[in-house]
């Protein structure tokens, strides 16, 4: 049984003031709500089991940061994009969602289906808030300074660069140009670049997701030929792109560590999010326990495509009637339930966020 601790005492001293959100689907809360995209999810049966409905969550109900934030004693980070007129608050902020659906860290990711906001242009929204809007509420730099490094910073984001990219070779030509391997490279050099960028805006406490096994979600499974649970082709790119994470997180923290960023004091950290993922997928069976996921191949959520879609009206989609005992929402997204997992184990457990876990994250100094 799982157990989850926020570490927030009380509404008025949440264990960090604020949670910032970078990233593509699995977070995007709204962004792409506003923007001239195919990606959108504010239409049921989206939210389906959310208290407010069809917000823009990829999922039934909430995400992993939205988890994140309640355990961190925080409200739900709200999409960046809704509140560009209303920034200039009295209160200090308690936190930002800028990922955007199909977007990635490459720029070109996600263009085909219509406008998103890559990793390099939602960090520069989060420039823009920090230097326009957000300073405005302390009286010196190193105020400001003291609020940003305190504050959580959370990303997911490279499954689009092959999911929308290097895999979709009708609409990018991105295969031809790189093999596999210079393609993670490729990926995690960029990251890099934009890592760095955030911590010289303040970040000091940052999340990073690794890429989920992309060869075992249902729009892969059931369009591309394969022996077993997964197509593995598919998995090994994303295993690619994981492998160089750790290094390129190592590597960029001792670059920065005479500035104060070290990763043996959890504030560059990566979860493990592949390996729970796989873990799942590939040795679940049903169970009599209630509330336990029963399905973990087929999406809740079908349309005409055989679950292989985003869970879209026109296509006849049609929601189970117990989403939480699957761990595929759609076709390419997970339940709440899977990722309330993710968050919990993240959050407390030892397993899933290296080196320390979000709650001895927060509370070092």
């Amino acid at each position: 049984m799982l157990h989850m601790i926020s570490v927030g005492n009380s509404e008025n001293s949440p264990a960090a003031p604020a949670l910032y959100v970078f990233g593509d689907s699995l977070f995007d809360s709204g962004n792409n709500n506003l923007l001239p995209t195919l990606a959108k999810a504010n239409f049921p049966p989206y939210g389906m089991n959310f208290e407010r409905g069809a917000t823009g969550r990829f999922t039934n109900g909430r995400t992993v940061v939205d988890f994140i934030a309640e355990f961190l004693g925080l409200p739900h980070s709200p999409p960046y994009l809704s509140l560009i007129r209303t920034l200039l608050r009295s209160e200090p902020l308690t936190g930002l969602n800028f990922a955007s659906s199909s977007c990635g860290i490459l720029p070109e990711t996600g263009s085909d289906l219509g406008k998103c906001l890559n990793l390099a242009e939602q960090i520069g929204l989060f420039e823009r808030a920090v230097k326009q809007d957000i300073s405005k509420h302390y009286k010196t730099a190193d105020e400001l300074s003291n609020y940003l490094s305190k504050s959580v910073f959370v990303i997911s984001i490279g499954s689009n660069d092959y999911i929308n990219n290097y895999l979709d070779t009708q609409s990018f030509d991105t295969s031809k140009r790189y093999d596999p391997l210079s393609f993670a490279r490729l990926l995690t050099d960029k990251f890099s670049q934009q890592l760095e960028r955030l911590y010289h805006l303040g970040a000091r406490k940052v999340i990073i997701f690794e890429i989920g096994p992309i060869g075992c979600i249902p729009s892969t499974t059931k369009q591309v030929k394969h022996k077993g649970r997964c197509v593995e082709q598919i998995n090994q790119l994303a295993n690619m792109f994981n492998n160089h994470l750790a290094p390129m997180l190592q590597n960029l923290t001792s670059s920065l560590s005479w500035l104060g960023l070290h990763l043996g004091h959890a504030t560059g950290l990566a979860t493990r999010q592949y390996s729970i993922h796989l873990n799942t997928v590939t040795n679940s069976s049903p169970s009599s326990d209630p509330t336990c996921l029963t399905d973990s191949s087929n999406a809740c959520c079908v349309t005409w495509m055989n679950g292989t879609s985003a869970c879209i009206p026109e296509l006849g989609a049609l929601a189970c009637r117990e989403p939480n005992k699957h761990y595929f929402w759609d076709g390419y997204h997970l339940t709440e339930a899977v990722y309330k997992t993710i968050a919990t184990h993240c959050f407390n457990g030892s397993s899933v966020c290296i080196p320390k876990n979000i709650k001895e994250l927060v509370s070092e100094v």
